[in-house]
């Protein structure tokens, strides 16, 4: 394992039931301390069911040592799980197996502390020490630096501000890969001494570059297409423009002459309408004399009609005086005839006396008397009856 950018800290195991884990921590070269691990607190991580206080560290180098199984691996990984970005986008399960699985109450959280000393002010927070911590549990996974509460992307680049880089992941070397360095091939190696030395991370950012500088040319590119484009554009839109103004004139011209037509069109309706209103008042004034007259007509035909109601009244009245009359007349006029015959009948009978010839004489001018006046009420009312008839005819007729 190795926590500075120059050297190396690195986990072995020899082929005996006793392994070692070697750690280097570096120092200038004349012989000042820098940044090292001071003391690493752990509990209920992995193996680590109770607190564990893992303390002095040299600040050169420091080898942990102990049986297999003791916990060597549990404790690199402890360190590991604060420094490096092995431990990340975790799901329940895989936050379940970093902690403590063993007999009693369950472990619900666990914690990784590392407390540096921080004299040559590597990290740049101007204390001696910077306690770094990592917790995590079922549903959380927290940071903090010297007791607040950070993010990880806080504590990155606090790591980055100290030289632990992510482009160079050599600063931690786990088990295996100082084996796998040495049968590596010689282009491996170079790539491996690239990525130590740092100028693997300037190759990628220079592919990125030439990358970006290849977009960009593409992007000028089709820019200058697209300027060109443009004034092409433009030059026709000045040829349009020229169109537009002679079309504007044009129109307003026309505008014009469409104003002026319809302005005289409508003084034309103007005058045809009063025209019509004069005449629609006129007539009117016509229609009213003439519903006046109507009226008149009307009245008098209502006049009309009540005296024909009382002719027809009167005709009635003289009808039935005629009647009557007639009626009073044949009465007469038979008892004339009886009186006739009985006088004819008094003069066949010669045996008749005088008397009773005077008193037929008598009641025959008494009758003869009656019937003159009935004929002379008659010869009145016959004129009156014919004249009422002639004007009813002539009334309908109107």
């Amino acid at each position: 394992m190795c926590l500075c950018p120059s050297r190396c800290v690195v986990e072995t195991l020899p082929p005996s039931h006793i392994s070692s884990l070697f750690i280097s921590q570096s120092t200038t070269k004349s012989g000042l301390r820098r940044m090292f691990i001071k003391q690493i607190i752990i509990q209920g991580f992995k193996s680590y069911k109770d607190q564990t206080i893992t303390e002095p560290f040299s600040g050169q180098h420091n080898v942990v040592v102990g049986r297999n199984g003791s916990g060597k691996s549990n404790f690199f990984a402890a360190i590991r799980f604060v420094l490096s970005d092995a431990y990340t986008n975790m799901g329940r399960e895989e936050r379940q197996s970093l902690l403590h699985e063993g007999s009693g109450a369950a472990t619900m959280s666990a914690y990784v502390e590392i407390i540096f000393d921080n004299s040559d002010n590597r990290f740049p927070t101007g204390k001696d020490e910077l306690v770094m911590r990592r917790t995590i549990g079922l549903k959380k996974d927290e940071y903090s630096l010297d007791k607040k509460s950070v993010t990880k992307s806080d504590v990155m680049n606090m790591l980055e501000s100290a030289g632990f880089s992510r482009s160079n992941p050599y600063y931690i070397v786990p088990q295996g890969r100082i084996t796998s360095l040495t049968n590596a091939k010689d282009n491996e190696r170079l790539q491996l001494l690239k990525e130590v030395a740092g100028t693997r991370v300037y190759e990628q950012r220079r592919q990125e570059s030439l990358k970006i500088i290849s977009e960009t040319d593409t992007k000028r590119r089709n820019i200058e297409e697209l300027l060109t484009h443009i004034q092409e554009r433009l030059e026709e839109l000045e040829e349009e423009k020229e169109e537009l103004k002679l079309y504007q004139e044009h129109d307003r011209r026309r505008r014009c002459l469409e104003y002026t037509i319809y302005s005289r069109e409508q003084k034309d309706i103007n005058d045809a309408l009063e025209e019509m209103e004069t005449e629609h008042r006129q007539d009117l004034d016509g229609s009213n004399e003439q519903q006046r007259g109507v009226q008149d007509v009307e009245n008098r035909l209502n006049a009309l009609e009540r005296e024909i109601n009382e002719q027809k009244q009167q005709i009635d009245v003289l009808l039935s005086e005629k009647r009557q009359l007639d009626h009073e007349l044949e009465s007469q006029i038979k008892i004339r005839a009886q009186i006739e015959l009985r006088i004819k009948d008094h003069e066949d009978n010669a045996e008749q006396s005088a008397e009773s010839t005077r008193k037929n004489q008598e009641d025959l001018e008494s009758i003869e008397e009656d019937i003159r006046d009935k004929e002379h009420d008659l010869s009145k009312v016959v004129p009156e009856f014919q004249r009422l008839e002639g004007m009813e005819r002539k009334m309908r007729e109107e």
